[in-house]
């Protein structure tokens, strides 16, 4: 028995087709969502590499104002918003009189603060993709119940149970299962397989987070804040807003 999508489509029932349509809307967010998060993932890494690059040597030195500066530059590249977040928090208590410790101290909860909102950033959209991978299977078969019926409906209407009067209607109704499997399996790899990257790239923003308070702390910033930097980190607060939210 052959059959092409047209005809499948025309012998289902209104009701399988309204499932049909939520199953492609789950797999077309699917879609959405995994180039979102891929096109992301490509452009962190890529302006991570390329702040490191021109930001390391500085950061080595312990020119942290000199950091800053390039930081500013590439605003957006989450290394860098750690690095204008926590060197300007850092400056700004120091210009106020707080001692190394008490200022790295209040550095780390505002890289904190910014790690919340950035984890919230990096996996949004990760629950269409888990609601998808968790429903779809159930979506098909609620398809196919409802093809069975549709099938047991035609029965009635021909007065004959053979199988050359329902045959068409339940492999129709079947179909709908595959399709919802077929939108699920995907869509609970492709989950698995983005937590784990995301978490990893995670991870190493925790631990370049860490190694810039643990820098912060050991005393390797100047202790002295200029009138240019004292200016600099004295800037609006909905600055520093802004990149927490970038």
């Amino acid at each position: 028995m052959e059959m092409n999508l047209i005809e499948i489509w025309s012998g289902m029932s209104n009701l399988v087709r309204a499932v049909v349509i939520v199953l492609t809307t789950q797999a077309l967010s699917c879609i959405y969502v995994v180039i979102d998060r891929l096109i992301l993932l490509f452009s962190a890494y890529r302006q991570g590499r390329k702040f490191v690059k021109q930001a390391g040597p500085v950061l080595a030195k312990g020119d942290y104002p000199g950091a800053l500066a390039i930081a500013k530059e590439h605003r957006g590249a989450h290394l860098a918003d750690f690095i204008i977040t926590g060197v300007e928090t850092f400056m700004e208590q120091r210009g106020r009189g707080a001692d190394e410790s008490k200022a790295a101290y209040l550095a780390e909860r505002a890289l904190e603060r910014q790690s919340e909102n950035l984890g919230t950033s990096l996996h949004k959209g990760m629950n269409i993709l888990a609601s998808t991978g968790s429903t779809a299977p159930f979506v098909g078969l609620l398809g196919t119940v409802l093809g069975i019926l549709n099938a047991f409906k035609l029965v009635a209407q021909a007065g004959s149970g053979g199988m050359g009067t329902i045959g068409v209607a339940i492999a129709e109704a079947l179909i709908v299962t595959g399709y919802g499997l077929m939108v699920a399996i995907p869509s609970v790899l492709l989950f698995n397989w983005l937590s784990t990257r995301l978490a990893h790239y995670e991870a190493n923003l925790t631990r370049a987070r860490g190694e810039l308070v643990d820098r912060l702390e050991g005393g390797a910033a100047p202790s002295s804040v200029s009138e240019e930097d004292d200016a600099r980190v004295n800037a609006p607060a909905m600055a520093r807003q802004a990149t927490l939210a970038s």
